[in-house]
């Protein structure tokens, strides 16, 4: 066989081959990621929300249209947000693809993809609340200025793997291979170490705070906790809580620099800091939140022990104005709550500036440093988390972030009830004696029964736990001696005025759903 010779002068200055799709879609989608990556690394020092894909992600739930947003609180409820935020890294990946691609027609083509999108980043952060400029836009410039480089780097190396006359360039391939595997351990270095940061920026905001003790504890009895496999307890843990907002990434707040603002339709306009919040008496008050996107039987509602001031004290002090009814509560981030005055000025209602959840200082998702809690509304009319303004205004002149999207302005949280066990992920159970059990909710008006039936049948009586307040859901438990076969199991709860839940079937929106929770089980013989 002939030995292979060198390429002579004039075959190494011939033109070359062009590079293979392959080759250039890799590059792009590499550059692109390693750009990102280290785009979102510099956001954690001048602010997570202006990473140029979370930036996007926010302008564009500012923009949808709103069937769409209603379609995914409704309907991926707790995964709208890290699905929104792959879906915008994938489409930012698939564009440098295309960046990568259009190079195999000329090198300078791969701008008209790098400079909209470099656009579209830039004005996504700066157009974040409160932006600051230029540090706003430096992830956005930080990006461009990784991601074009390495692509006609890597661009530059997939040209050079085949010779003229064909054949392989070995020298080249291990260029564009050294080249491609540096440019993707670069991607996963920063979002590694971005990862790391944020999770080390998050402990202090959990554990660093020390809260002052409550002047008016709350116990929560034995009794109100029954201690069945499988029921939902009746304090929900932190850690599962669930969590509905706006925000595709948490807000940094620190307690030194938080404060709140109470201005609009008031006599004597407040701001507090949050030294001067936590100086005040605390009241400690379990309350049940339920966000109104919960379906019949779903599991958007948790309970918790709640650490704060009564929002009434201060709006007391702020003396509001012959005419309002609305609190406009806004957030770090923007967004904001409509808020009837009657219900935060009630002094039959511990509507709270919250510092703390069962015992321990908020977590960042669910709010710190100071978030609202209030008793018998749904949470997209009151639970505004990193609270940072009191408003105080009309229903006809200002409205929350969720009312122009269709949902109802008030929202009072429907009487509902829910079976936990038996489920059908545990198991078929067995003839005889099955206890039946659930959790049941009338905020601030309170649960007086529930009952079940099985197959349409008659209504039976459950037990109930011990009450804690009118503002907390109960736990119930029922023996059904149950016999082979499938049966569907039905509950509904009666509130302390002596209503019924209602049978009626309706969607989330606009007001919150409602119909009778049923389970089909399947018992064995």
């Amino acid at each position: 066989m002939a030995a292979t010779s060198d390429p002579t002068p004039a075959e190494a200055d011939a033109p070359q081959p062009r590079a293979g799709l392959l080759p250039l879609t890799v590059s792009g989608v590499a550059a692109t990621a390693a750009g990102l990556a280290l785009g979102a690394l510099v956001a954690q020092f001048v602010g997570p929300e202006y990473a140029p894909v979370t930036a996007i992600g926010n302008r564009l739930v500012d923009l949808l249209p709103a069937d769409i947003v209603n379609w995914g609180k409704d309907t991926l409820g707790q995964a709208d947000k890290p699905i929104l935020i792959v879906g915008v890294a994938v489409v930012a990946l698939a564009l440098g693809a295309v960046a990568g691609i259009l190079t195999r027609r000329h090198r300078q083509l791969a701008w008209a993809v790098i400079a909209p999108v470099t656009v579209l980043s830039l004005a996504a952060a700066y157009s974040a609340p409160a932006a600051s400029f230029p540090l706003a836009g430096a992830p956005s410039a930080v990006t461009i200025a990784v991601a074009a480089p390495l692509l006609y780097g890597l661009v530059e190396r997939a040209e050079l793997r085949t010779r003229a006359d064909g054949r392989p360039n070995p020298v080249a391939r291990r260029s564009f291979l050294a080249w491609l595997g540096g440019t993707t351990a670069a991607a996963a270095v920063g979002l590694g170490t971005e990862r790391m940061i944020d999770a080390a920026i998050a402990a202090p905001a959990d554990e660093a705070v020390t809260l002052p003790a409550a002047v008016a504890s709350e116990t929560v009895p034995a009794g109100a906790e029954l201690g069945i496999d499988g029921l939902t307890p009746y304090v929900t843990p932190a850690k599962d809580f669930y969590r509905i907002d706006t925000a595709l990434v948490v807000p940094r707040v620190s307690a030194e620099a938080w404060t709140l603002q109470i201005n609009g339709m008031v006599r004597n306009p407040i701001t507090i800091s949050y030294a001067d919040l936590v100086a005040r008496n605390l009241v400690e008050h379990a309350t049940t939140l339920t966000c109104v996107s919960n379906v019949v039987g779903g599991d958007l509602a948790g309970n918790a022990v709640w650490l704060g001031l009564p929002v009434r004290e201060l709006l007391a002090e702020a003396e509001p104005l012959p005419g309002a009814d609305m609190v406009l509560s806004r957030s770090a981030d923007g967004w904001t709550a409509g808020t009837p005055l009657e219900a935060l000025t009630d002094p039959g209602r511990e509507a709270l500036l919250a510092v703390g959840m069962n015992g321990a200082p908020l977590p960042r998702e669910h709010g710190y440093p100071v978030r609202m809690v209030v008793p018998g509304l749904y949470g997209y009319v009151s639970a505004t988390k990193w609270v940072v303004e009191l408003k105080l205004t009309t229903f006809a002149a200002d409205e929350g972030y969720w009312t122009p999207l269709g949902w109802a302005a008030r929202g009072p949280i429907k009487l509902a009830s829910r079976i936990d066990v038996p489920r059908a992920a545990g198991g078929a159970p067995t003839a005889g004696d099955v206890v039946v059990a659930g959790v049941a909710w009338a905020q601030h008006t309170g649960v007086a029964a529930v009952e079940v039936r099985v197959d349409g049948g008659a209504w039976q009586p459950a037990e109930l736990a011990e009450a804690v307040s009118a503002d907390t859901w109960r736990q119930w438990h029922w023996t059904w001696v149950a016999s082979p076969g499938e049966h569907t199991l039905e509950c509904r709860a009666q509130d302390a005025t002596g209503a019924w839940q209602t049978e009626l079937v309706a969607p989330p929106a606009p007001d919150g759903s409602s119909g009778l929770h049923s389970r089909t089980v399947t018992v064995a013989g």
